[in-house]
């Protein structure tokens, strides 16, 4: 036997000694994001590549491997693995690969699984399969979390929020075009570097470059014309790939829309506040449910400072908190209402429309149950309770055509630049 071992037969672990010797294959979401991940997981000494690979071959490798009935994301994370586990690039035999499991009621937790399935069906089955959850559902000896790698990695999620919530609010407006694009980059630069001087997580120095991103994005000159605002909700991988949403905000962009997108954070509280509401309703651990607590806790004392170093700028506007996003929801919908994105897609879409963006397009991957209830489901009542909003739903799976899909925003858009003039 190799250096890699089987468990029960069906699982490979992911050893120790591997992580000095194996690359790690991550899929790309959210490409800020993403990119200060990864470069926290370098500085872990861990060997990362970010996968960016796109388009036709990706699909029809994701359609090669896994059954047609699952969903879109699931096609495209197997597609891209496949993809470039076929070019030659990596050493098969010195790579692994990397993926969440949301431990959920949807088709996602099974993507783990199915990925195994199709390494094996491709010919890598001696490649290992690395799980990020918070459910304990899988562990591995070479990628273990620890409390100071978890504060690394959320503050990558904060840092990727804010950039993303302010070049979106600035990129439509700039005078020279590419400057927001560039200071996006620098700052991603920037925070990267502090990572590798074991600095830029703590509460201090992460108040610190809250404010000078924001100080710094408010001194990009703009012209601030009017124009339509859309909001961009949906199920979470759609709504921030652009390899799933066919580059739905590049598409926008061009045709001169401001684009609100919220961030990932409210998600990730989400999900801890679930498991405290799983007790609460149906009981269980009082260890795990304080850990849940703690660690909700944790990351919405840092959205605070985050949405207050924002509130400070006049020039932009600040998202609003979980508690305040959960707080909206609670007419339409119970809080156990949590599969997928649950609530919270009602909860974010009800937000935007709070904040004046009544111009929402909800993406999804077609036969996405959660999604048709929380999202398509909840429209109708939206509607009827609040006075001029356009939404439409988006579906996203391998025999839709961009074509119809941007003809379809089009003809929103049209409906949305009459209410603006």
């Amino acid at each position: 036997m190799s250096d890699f071992q089987y468990k029960n037969e069906e699982r490979i672990i992911f050893t120790k000694e591997m992580k000095k010797t194996y690359k790690i294959l991550i899929p790309n979401m959210l490409p800020i994001h993403f990119e200060l991940l990864r470069n926290i997981l370098i500085v872990e000494g861990y060997d990362c590549d970010l996968l960016k690979y796109e388009g036709e071959d990706v699909i029809k490798e994701g359609l090669k491997y896994t059954h047609n009935d699952m969903c879109y994301p699931c096609l495209l994370v197997v597609g891209q693995f496949i993809y470039a586990l076929k070019s030659k690039k990596y050493d098969v035999d010195k790579t692994a690969l990397l993926i969440t499991q949301t431990g959920g009621g949807c088709r996602a937790s099974n993507y783990i699984h199915i990925l195994r399935k199709a390494l094996k069906k491709a010919g890598f089955p001696q490649i290992p399969v690395i799980s990020i959850n918070l459910s304990g559902l899988e562990k591995n000896p070479g990628f273990k979390f620890s409390i100071p790698l978890i504060k690394k990695l959320a503050s990558a999620l904060l840092y990727g929020d804010m950039i993303m919530n302010l070049y979106n609010q600035t990129m439509p407006y700039e005078i020279e075009k590419g400057s927001s694009l560039k200071l996006k980059d620098r700052w991603v630069l920037n925070l990267s570097n502090q990572y590798k001087n074991s600095t830029g997580f703590g509460k201090k120095i992460m108040t610190k470059n809250f404010n000078d991103i924001v100080s710094d994005f408010s001194n990009i000159k703009i012209n601030k014309t009017k124009k339509v605002r859309v909001g961009i909700v949906g199920e979470i991988y759609v709504k921030y790939s652009s390899t799933a949403n066919n580059n739905i905000e590049k598409f926008l962009h061009k045709e001169n829309v401001e684009v609100i997108i919220p961030g990932i954070l409210n998600f990730i509280i989400f999900k801890a506040d679930n498991r405290i509401v799983d007790i609460d309703l149906y009981g269980g651990s009082k260890i795990k449910k304080y850990i849940c607590v703690e660690f909700k806790k944790y990351l919405e004392d840092l959205q605070k400072i985050f949405i207050d170093s924002i509130k400070k700028n006049k020039n932009f506007k600040a998202p609003a908190s979980f508690e305040e996003t959960k707080k909206g929801v609670l007419k339409y919908l119970n809080y156990g209402v949590k599969m997928g994105e649950g609530w919270l897609l009602t909860a974010e879409i009800l937000e935007l429309i709070n904040s004046n963006i009544k111009n929402i397009i909800c993406v999804q991957p077609f036969g996405c149950l959660p999604n048709h209830i929380v999202g398509k489901g909840m429209i109708r009542k939206i509607l009827n309770n609040n006075e001029n909003v356009n939404i439409i739903t988006i579906d996203y799976d391998p025999g839709a055509t961009k074509i119809n899909q941007e003809n379809r925003i089009k003809l929103m858009l049209a409906s949305a630049k009459e209410n603006l003039k």
